[in-house]
């Protein structure tokens, strides 16, 4: 029976929440694998297609690699336009699978990360051209607001703070909302993201009280553990 390692990525958590995020994903792989089939693990990424940090990727190729299964993803069209995410795959050396290509093999990887990679490099000369053009039309490029001594002080505070910031966790965080909002238990959250390899800021596993402190101060479903 083969076995699968299935990895889901979203833009936010509200995406998640959508019919075309998280549980849209969900139900396309579940329906490929049908009962012929097994899926081991599930890792979920909650992160800006435009952005290369991505372990919970890597912990679906190292969990994939480890119980000698296929990684499979939903969407591969989505995924393809990200040259870190088809680098990574390829790489990786693993077995892999799309619910929406599944024809797809290493070669047709190369050609999408090539063509990944020459759309990123146009949009960013057009972008640059577009600018050498309007500064040369007389317009004063930036926000002058944010030139002042003030504000440079501010953006640096602001970036410190950012940098400080615990990616895992914010990751963390909006799964927890995600699963929160359709129902989920404290304690079966916490148990979710032990398992797709979430830890605390200390590095510690999840427990319900831990879960309930990464949830907004928002109304939330009775049933608490």
């Amino acid at each position: 029976m083969t076995q699968y390692v299935a990895y889901f990525r979203v833009s936010t958590a509200r995406q998640g929440q959508s019919g075309l995020g998280l549980e849209a994903q969900q139900a396309a792989v579940r329906n490929f694998v049908g009962t012929e089939a097994s899926i081991v693990a599930e890792y979920v990424e909650i992160e800006s297609g435009r952005k290369n940090a991505r372990p919970q990727l890597q912990a679906a190729i190292t969990r994939a690699k480890q119980e000698n299964a296929v990684l499979l993803v939903a969407k591969l069209d989505r995924l393809a336009r990200n040259v870190a995410f088809l680098a990574t795959l390829m790489e990786s050396h693993v077995r892999f699978n799309a619910v929406d290509l599944p024809a797809a093999d290493e070669f047709t990887l190369h050609i999408l990360a090539a063509v990944a990679q020459k759309e990123a490099t146009a949009i960013s000369t057009r972008t640059r051209d577009a600018l050498t053009a309007k500064k040369a039309r007389g317009f004063q490029l930036g926000t002058p607001a944010n030139l002042t001594e003030v504000a440079r002080e501010n953006a640096l505070v602001s970036l410190q703070l950012n940098a400080q910031s615990n990616l895992n966790n914010r990751q963390a965080a909006q799964l927890a909302v995600l699963l929160r909002a359709t129902g989920v238990t404290l304690r079966e959250i916490a148990a979710r993201l032990n398992e797709s390899g979430y830890r605390t800021r200390r590095g510690k596993a999840f427990h319900p009280m831990g879960v309930k402190r990464l949830l907004p101060n928002t109304k939330k479903p009775s049933k608490l553990m």
